[in-house]
Formats: structure tokens, C-alpha cells, sequence
């Protein structure tokens, strides 16, 4: 095959092992439309891989839009090749490359004047047009994350801190506060709140939002997980009713597909709410396996060990809520194996879910406060049934690394990236991007058969205090960073 452009009666050969050919000569093959089907004629030049070469800078005109241009070729790449190629083989090394050479941008955000306080939680808009940030005294900043422009800044947005931030679209997002209280606002009338959501008895830790049913889901300290109907808000508030109540509760977040609710403690348990049903409500606060001592775990081959730790279920036969009713919100209680605390006790401070909803990826710490893990479970939707007497584990440790014991008593927020190849955790004064393996290689591709230890893409030291939070960009090739003193650190491909 020659190395010009294929005629429009011949396919181009992909071969996703060939070293000699460059990843300029595979972008300039694309067909120009991605449902185009074999013999289909012309390329699209904007999508040339050269002009990332420039790092964002590019000439004729293309410089501003480079490294989305990049960006946006990998999404596209996998819908514009044959059915017979492997498209993680074929570009697993442009992605190794790609997140290897992320570096903080000369033109981040530096806020480390302002008296905002720390930065506790970091959320980009679902278009990526939007970076919004959490901080300590009671204030919400805007940013354009492109340009590092500030847009707004939303001053007393709370009366204590600002804990997180969720958007329910484009245009509408939430913020929850210590102040017990939730906020929605519009970004095209930032001026005032669109109506302020009371309900929890103390301090709101976070924010999720089922997309299906409109409910957004919120909770806090109080153990309550209480549900807003968006569908009826008003100047007042919206309806809300309390669905979930647990003792210890650090943190709740709902799978993609809102089938699974996870809630995580500060006793090591992690709670799954399976076949989600959020018009229900079911409440455990009172019973005795929340406060039962941690079973240990057994190192041989039991059902506990697979699962990575011992696990509990309740179903309709032992739940009074759940006798007479559909299948729904059936509870799994499990105490998750952390490496290193087979003998204590250990707290999961985050909890986040891979994009794709394969994993979970939890950041756990011991009792004493001296260690810090990250742990990634896989999901086990298709073990083998077990018999009805045998309890339901849902959840097996297939990779884990321990973090460094920077700023203890405070929560650090690691995330997946849009395509859950990567991991950015806090670490320090810093951030580590890790992998499953050094080939950037998807989970499903690499599962190991054992406990395997996460591959440390790349660390990067940019913040002169402890980081806490970190998120990466839905849309663009970037990723943000916050920390205790208050500066946002922004992170881009560097060539």
C-alpha cells in the first residue's frame, strides 16, 4: 500500500502494530464522516494530528483550537476504523504520549491572593465550556477554562463553606454548603440564586443528579440521603423527601446508568443500594450490622476474600420496607479489603465511579490517620449465582497504591478521566496521574487475575501547599487541581 491517500475503491489497511507509521499518516486516513462506510472518498484535514504538534500555538489560524483538535480526534478515532481492528492497540501509544506530557499551563489560574480560602471541589460544566470552584469562605468562582479567564465570582454564595458543585445541565448547576443547605443557579443569571433547597439537619457533602428521573440527590454529616424534585421547583425550593438514612456517612454517589447508589463511612463499610429506585425509600440506621465490629478478613479462598472483604445483604425476607415489594433497592453492605489493614479499621474518605460504570475507585485511610490508599473494585455483575444462604459480593480489589500522608484531616478528591484510562489523585503537594497499566490500556483489557499495583504515569509538583481536589475536563485534554491555600493549578498536553 502506497503511503499517499487510498482511492476511493480501496480501503486503507489498518495495522495497529506497525511501527514506521507515523500517527500524522493514520489521522490524515479518516474518512470525513463517522458513519461513512467502506470506499468512502476525501479526509477531514482539520482533524491532522500535526497541528497539536505546536502545543496549542499551530499556525494558520488553527492555534487556538490544536489541542481540542487532538483531543477530539482520539474520541472520534474508535467510530472511524474497520470492524477487524482493535482500537485500544491502535492508539494506545498516542494516549501513553498524550497523558505523559501533561503539565501545568503557563497560564493557570493563580488565585493564591484572593480570600476565598482553599479550594475544596472542582467541576467543569458537561460541554467543558465552564470551571467552577468550591472554596473554603463561602464563595464560588467561574472560569473559562480555555482561556484561564475569570467570569465570575459568587460572593457569599453560602454562609459557610462551599462543598461541592454539581451540574444538572449546561446552564443550571448546584452548589451544597456546610451551612446545611443546597443552591441552585442559572449561568445565564448568576446575579442571585435560582432558589435555595433546605432540608438536611447538617453539613451537605455532596451532590449527584439522576438524569432519568430528574431527582437531584443530595448528602451530608446528618447520614441523610435526601431527593429534590427539580421537575417542581420553584422561588421556594422543590419538593424533597429523605430516602436513605445511615450512620457515619462520608460519601454518596450514583453509578452512570443511576441503577447503583454506593454510600461510603467513616467505619470502612461501603454500602451499595442495587436495582436503584429513588421514588422509595428505605432506611438501615438502626440496624445492628452498621455497628457491628469489622469482621476479619480471611486470606484463603472464601467468598469474603474474592469479593476483597466480608459482606452482608438485606433483602425483602429481612428488610420490613422491602416485604411485598418489586426488587428494588436491595442492600449490600461490605467491608472493602484495603491493603495493609487486614488487622484495622480504616475510613473511606472519597468515592468516585469509573465513566463507563466498571469500578469503583475509593481513597481510604487508617484509623490512626498514618496511611493513605487508593483502590480501584470491579464491579461483579457476572460472577456465578450463589445460593440464597450465601451473601452477595459485588466487588473485587483488582488494583490499589498508597497515597503519601500529606494534610491529614483532610479529604482529597481523586478522579477518573472522561475515558477512565487515568486516575488523578492528589499526592502531596502534587498531583500523580496513574494507569492500569503502562500502556494506558482500558480496565477491561487489563484485568489482572490478582491484585495488581497501579502504574505511575507521571507526577506533578505544582502547588506550594497540600492539594485537595482534582477533576479533569469532560471535553477538553486537561485537567485542574485545587489546594489548601487557594490556588488552581491547570494541567494541558505539552509538546
Amino acid at each position: 500500500m502506497s503511503s499517499g491517500q487510498p482511492s476511493d475503491s480501496e480501503e486503507p489497511r489498518a495495522d495497529p502494530l506497525r511501527e514506521e507509521e507515523s500517527d500524522e499518516d493514520r489521522c490524515s486516513n479518516r474518512t470525513s464522516s463517522p458513519r461513512a462506510g467502506r470506499g468512502g472518498a476525501g479526509t477531514q484535514g482539520s482533524w491532522r494530528l500535526e497541528a497539536a504538534a505546536d502545543g496549542g500555538t499551530g499556525s494558520g489560524g488553527r492555534g487556538s483550537s490544536a489541542c481540542d483538535s487532538l483531543f477530539a480526534w482520539i474520541c472520534r478515532r474508535t467510530v472511524r476504523r474497520g470492524p477487524f481492528v482493535d482500537p485500544a492497540r491502535d492508539h494506545y501509544r498516542t494516549m501513553t504520549r498524550l497523558y505523559s506530557s501533561m503539565s501545568p499551563a503557563t497560564d493557570s489560574v493563580n488565585l493564591s491572593t484572593q480570600t476565598h480560602g482553599a479550594v475544596f471541589n472542582l467541576e467543569y460544566s458537561p460541554d467543558g465550556s465552564v470551571l467552577t470552584v468550591a472554596c473554603e469562605q463561602t464563595e464560588v468562582l467561574l472560569f473559562d477554562p480555555v482561556s484561564s479567564r475569570h467570569i465570575k465570582t459568587l460572593v457569599e454564595a453560602h454562609e459557610d463553606c462551599v462543598n461541592n458543585i454539581r451540574f444538572l445541565d449546561n446552564r443550571l448547576f448546584a452548589t451544597c454548603s456546610d451551612d446545611t443547605t443546597i443552591a441552585l443557579w442559572d449561568l445565564r443569571k448568576l446575579n442571585s440564586k435560582v432558589c435555595s433547597l433546605h432540608g438536611h439537619a447538617s453539613w451537605v457533602k455532596n451532590i449527584e443528579y439522576d438524569t432519568h428521573t430528574r431527582l437531584l440527590v443530595t448528602s451530608g454529616f446528618d447520614g441523610n440521603v435526601i431527593t429534590w424534585d427539580t421537575n417542581r421547583f420553584t422561588e421556594d425550593g422543590c419538593p424533597h423527601k429523605k430516602f436513605f438514612h445511615t450512620r457515619y456517612l462520608m460519601r454518596m454517589r450514583l453509578t452512570p446508568d443511576c441503577s447503583k447508589m454506593l454510600i461510603s463511612t467513616s467505619s470502612g463499610y461501603l454500602l451499595i443500594l442495587h436495582d436503584l429506585d429513588l421514588t422509595q425509600s428505605l432506611e438501615v440506621g438502626s440496624y445492628r450490622i452498621l455497628r457491628a465490629r469489622r469482621a476479619p478478613l480471611s486470606t484463603g479462598s472464601s467468598a469474603g476474600s474474592r469479593s476483597g472483604g466480608s459482606c452482608h445483604t438485606i433483602d425483602s425476607k429481612t428488610h420490613p420496607h422491602r416485604e411485598g415489594l418489586s426488587p428494588r433497592n436491595s442492600l449490600e453492605v461490605l467491608t472493602p479489603e484495603i491493603p495493609g489493614e487486614r488487622d484495622r479499621g480504616n475510613c473511606i474518605t472519597s468515592l468516585q465511579l469509573h465513566p463507563k460504570g466498571w469500578a469503583t475507585l475509593l481513597r481510604c485511610s487508617s484509623n490512626m490517620d498514618d496511611q493513605e490508599w487508593t483502590c480501584v473494585y470491579e464491579f461483579q455483575e457476572g460472577a456465578p449465582p450463589r445460593p440464597p444462604v450465601s451473601p452477595r459480593c459485588s466487588l473485587r480489589l483488582t488494583h490499589y497504591i498508597e497515597e503519601a500522608n500529606v494534610g491529614r484531616g483532610y479529604i482529597k478528591e481523586l478522579c477518573f478521566s472522561p475515558d477512565g484510562r487515568l486516575i488523578c489523585s492528589p499526592y502531596g503537594y502534587g498531583v500523580r496521574l496513574l494507569a492500569f497499566d503502562e500502556h494506558c490500556a482500558e480496565l477491561s483489557d487489563c484485568m489482572p487475575v490478582r491484585t495488581a499495583l497501579l502504574r505511575e504515569i507521571r507526577s506533578i509538583y505544582s502547588h506550594s501547599d497540600v492539594v485537595l481536589t482534582s477533576k479533569f475536563s469532560p471535553t477538553h485534554c486537561q485537567f485542574a487541581s485545587g489546594c489548601l491555600s487557594g490556588r488552581v493549578a491547570l494541567y494541558q498536553p505539552h509538546f
